[in-house]
C-alpha cells in the first residue's frame, strides 16, 4: 500500500509537470525512481517511457479540447520518431549505469539551457520560411525518438523549443502537439524497454493514474497562467538534478 501511494505521488507530480509546460515528465520521474524505490537506471527508463504513453493520452485529450493540437506537425514528428525510438531503448540498455546517468545528466542541463533562453532565441533566430519548419520537424523528430528511447523521456523538451523557435508555433499550440507525439513514439521505445526486461509493471499501478490526474490538471492549469515563473523553477530543479547525476561515479552496470 505504501508503495502504491509513493508511485502515485511520483506520476501526480510529473503529470502536473508535464501538463503545465508541454513534457512527458520523465525528467521528474526517473530521479524519483532511482532515488525513492532504488531503481536501476535503465529499468527507471523504461518504466518511465511506460507511463508516459498516458501522459501523452492525457495531455492531449486536454490540450485538444483547446484546439491546441497541429496534427501536421505532429505526424512530421511522429513518424520518423518512430524508426530510432527502438534504437535508443536498446543503447541504454548495452550502457552501464554510471555512464547513463552522467548522459541523463548531461541531457537536463542541455534542456534546462533552451527552456530558459527560450524567448531570446526566438527573436534570434526567426522563423523558418517555406516547407523548411517541415523538414526541420522531421529532423527533430528523428532525433527525439532516439533521445526518447535512450532517455526515457517524453522528448517534450526537445520538440516544443524546436516548434517555438523554427515553426513560429505558440507555447501552448507546441505543447499540445508535443503531447500528442509522446503516445506513439512513447509506444515503441516502452515496448523495446519491456522486451528487453527494463519496465518495472508493478509500479505501474499507481504511476499511471497518478500521471493521468496530474497531466490533466497540469494541462488545465497551463491554460491560465503565464508559463514564465514556472519555466524558471523547473530550469533549477533540473539543473540541480543534472549536476547530481554528472557527477555519480558509480560503477554499476545496467543489465
Amino acid at each position: 500500500m505504501k508503495n502504491h501511494c509513493i508511485t502515485f505521488a511520483i506520476g501526480l507530480a510529473a503529470g502536473i509537470f508535464g501538463g503545465l509546460i508541454g513534457l512527458g515528465g520523465g525528467i521528474i520521474m526517473i530521479p524519483l525512481l532511482v532515488g525513492l524505490l532504488k531503481l536501476d537506471q535503465c529499468r527507471a527508463h523504461g518504466t518511465s517511457l511506460a507511463v508516459l504513453i498516458f501522459t501523452g493520452i492525457s495531455g492531449a485529450i486536454t490540450y485538444g479540447h483547446y484546439g491546441q493540437i497541429d496534427w501536421m506537425a505532429a505526424a512530421a514528428l511522429a513518424l520518423p520518431s518512430l524508426l530510432t525510438a527502438a534504437a535508443g531503448a536498446r543503447l541504454a540498455n548495452r550502457l552501464p549505469d554510471w555512464k547513463l546517468k552522467k548522459i541523463f545528466g548531461a541531457f537536463l542541463i542541455f534542456c534546462s539551457v533552451l527552456l530558459l533562453f527560450k524567448p531570446s532565441l526566438t527573436n534570434m533566430i526567426g522563423t523558418l520560411p517555406g516547407y523548411t519548419p517541415i523538414i526541420a520537424l522531421v529532423i527533430t523528430g528523428i532525433i527525439t525518438g532516439f533521445l526518447s528511447g535512450l532517455m526515457g523521456v517524453g522528448g517534450g523538451t526537445i520538440m516544443v523549443p524546436a516548434m517555438v523557435l523554427l515553426a513560429g508555433f505558440s507555447q501552448h499550440g507546441a505543447q499540445g502537439t508535443a503531447l500528442l507525439v509522446m503516445v506513439p513514439m512513447g509506444s515503441v521505445g516502452a515496448f523495446t524497454h519491456w522486451r528487453l526486461g527494463n519496465v518495472a509493471g508493478s509500479l505501474l499501478y499507481g504511476m499511471v493514474p497518478g500521471i493521468i490526474l496530474g497531466t490533466f490538471a497540469g494541462g488545465n492549469i497551463a491554460q491560465i497562467i503565464p508559463d514564465n515563473p514556472l519555466r524558471y523553477m523547473f530550469v533549477l530543479v533540473t539543473v540541480y538534478m543534472g549536476w547530481r547525476y554528472i557527477n555519480t561515479v558509480s560503477p554499476v552496470t545496467c543489465e
